[in-house]
């Protein structure tokens, strides 16, 4: 490298300088553009929220939350009690921290349909839904998705994702960080049945089948009419004391 002279090397220095000021200065004009589009990205994505496509509407979907009201939910105990503790926050269904706001399920019931939702929690947070819920059984009691934070759970029959205390997931099922929207699925049709996480099947079971009635004994479901048997029944979000957040909540039956 050619010695520089003490003019050229100040000139060297002073271009170096107001190059590293333009490129701050670019940065920091493109910042509230670049902020906008996050911003105009996140609407978008909000506005796309509970709500269903050309597709969805011609495969026969129908959509268990608008994004507005709790029109297709009821409690178990009433179906006329109105909703309190549930709670609509920017679009998204809503049960806070520490708040009774017991279990609702939808109106109608079903026998064979893919339950599809979306679905998030806080570090630590415990949550579910169940299916196959019947008055018969005088009781919220019916076949469970959990939905937990698995850094509290021991036992893979009570883990993310599980048929709870009766059928494990997968080993490597695709968690996401607690804090994370998840995507999750629940199909039936006839006697079979299949958890999904974020586009995975985790888990799949027949009802009624010897490695699920086996198991119902060694729990608390033990003395529950037809536990683990399909029975026909409402979709009932469960009210744990963790804060919890649902959108894109939607069925499809099948014939």
């Amino acid at each position: 490298m050619p010695h520089l002279t003490g003019e050229a090397f100040f000139l060297l220095t002073l271009m170096k300088s107001i190059l590293r000021y333009l490129l701050s200065i670019s940065f920091l004009l493109s910042s509230p553009k670049l902020a906008l589009s996050d911003q105009a990205h996140e609407k978008d994505k909000l506005q796309s929220n509970n709500k269903l496509n050309e597709q969805e509407i011609t495969e026969g979907w129908k959509l268990l939350f608008n994004g507005k009201d709790l029109s297709n939910w009821r409690y178990y105990n009433s179906p006329t009690k109105k909703i309190t503790g549930w709670t609509i926050d920017n679009g998204n269904l809503y049960k806070p921290k520490g708040i009774k706001a017991g279990n609702i399920m939808t109106n109608k019931t079903y026998e064979n349909f893919i339950f599809s939702w979306e679905w998030k929690l806080e570090n630590n947070g415990n949550n579910g839904v169940k299916y196959f819920i019947t008055e018969k059984r005088q009781a919220t009691i019916g076949h469970e998705y959990q939905m937990i934070d698995d850094k509290r759970v021991k036992d893979p029959y009570s883990s993310n994702g599980s048929f709870y205390l009766i059928v494990k997931p997968i080993k490597n099922k695709p968690n996401l960080s607690m804090g994370s929207w998840n995507q999750s699925k629940i199909i039936v049709k006839g006697n079979n049945v299949e958890h999904w996480l974020n586009g995975t099947k985790i888990l799949s079971y027949s009802c009624g089948s010897k490695e699920v009635m086996e198991r119902v004994p060694k729990t608390k479901f033990k003395d529950v009419w037809k536990f683990g048997e399909k029975i026909t029944g409402h979709i009932l979000l469960t009210d744990h004391t963790d804060a919890c957040w649902y959108r894109n909540v939607k069925i499809k039956d099948l014939k």
